[in-house]
């Protein structure tokens, strides 16, 4: 009989003893406001601890030296995960030959500021190495394996959660036809996350996708592949959800669509999220998003594609929590309230 699920370390667990810690912490700094008659944190980072949540940001190593780019990573949050420095092509540019300085340095900080972290990605149809990109066949299945195992067994046991495959889905629901789908075929995701659930065992193991936010023929499409995994066994523990939004965007079913993945019995995360916009309409977007994590108990967490406009791939639509100069958005204000507001 195949196995659906697999034993694994407690991720809310682990975060609720976290937060234990963290409200211990702030409590002893003069960190935790008290309106009215419930206590509320004033970081991202400890209001989602508190429900056993973290709260991140996508990083890039060498804007650490930046004193308010760190500073307020520091301060505000709780979880990091790399922007680009953990991909193929910056970890294996030569066949064989790994390149984990980026990763390192940004595994190192979260270690030495009590983040934890998210892996991105093992393996994606973009932001391969040239060596890739010419592989046929079997040539390029035990590549990927390769590659997974060289990196996920280098950080096994420092990674809170992978994101195994990136964007492996159209918008109809079908596979991308991407040279992984067209020399490996239908068997390569299954493929990569055995390989890396080989590689390091402890690992909240991801699919990770975009445009998926709602109930959709991309999401059905992903809902079908999660629920055959775990019918027969394949190692899958969790769906991240890229949530690059706009503040007029359809968030009716966004909710409905965490619940469902979480009913089938694995981990929603919000994995790149940002919002375009400004004022009260961006705010309301990420109240309402914030809100949707929240409600859905096995929602582990929220990561925002940055920290600061100033630096987001998306710089023009202004989408993240802090300005160009690091100031507070009204947005920050309602995801602080909604993540404040869990039981």
């Amino acid at each position: 009989m195949p196995s659906t699920s697999r034993v694994r370390p407690s991720r809310r667990l682990a975060w609720s003893a976290a937060a234990a810690v963290t409200s211990a912490g702030l409590a002893a700094t003069g960190l935790l406001a008290f309106p009215g008659s419930a206590h509320a944190a004033d970081t991202l980072g400890a209001a989602a601890a508190e429900s056993g949540r973290y709260y991140g940001a996508a990083v890039a190593p060498h804007l650490l030296g930046e004193g308010d780019y760190a500073g307020t990573l520091n301060r505000e949050f709780n979880s990091i995960v790399a922007e680009n420095v953990m991909k193929w092509d910056a970890t294996e540019p030569n066949r064989g030959q790994f390149n984990f300085s980026g990763g390192d340095q940004l595994v190192s900080h979260a270690q030495n500021n009590g983040m934890s972290v998210r892996g991105h990605t093992l393996v994606w149809h973009a932001q391969q190495p040239g060596w890739v990109q010419g592989l046929t066949g079997n040539n390029l299945r035990q590549a990927m394996l390769d590659h997974i195992d060289g990196v996920a067994g280098h950080y096994a046991g420092k990674i809170d959660s992978w994101d195994v495959v990136n964007e492996a889905f159209e918008w109809d629901g079908s596979r991308r036809q991407s040279n992984l789908q067209q020399q490996i075929g239908n068997g390569w995701i299954e493929d990569a996350f055995r390989a890396a659930d080989a590689a390091d065992p402890g690992a909240t193991l991801c699919y990770n996708d975009y445009g998926t936010d709602g109930v959709n023929a991309k999401s059905d499409g992903i809902y079908r592949m999660v629920q055959d995994f775990l019918a027969r066994g394949v190692p899958i523990d969790c769906v991240g959800f890229q949530s690059h939004l706009d503040s007029n965007s359809d968030l009716g079913s966004y909710r409905q669509n965490l619940q469902r993945f979480a009913d089938l019995g694995v981990d929603v995360q919000i994995t790149e999220l940002d919002i375009g916009g400004s004022g009260s309409a961006q705010a309301n977007a990420y109240r309402t998003v914030t809100e949707a994590c929240v409600a859905v108990s096995r929602c582990t967490g929220i990561t925002t594609w940055g920290i600061t406009d100033k630096y987001s791939w998306r710089g023009q639509d202004t989408p993240l929590l802090f300005d160009g100069n690091y100031q507070k958005k009204q947005a920050y204000t309602a995801v602080l309230e909604a993540l404040n507001s869990a039981p």
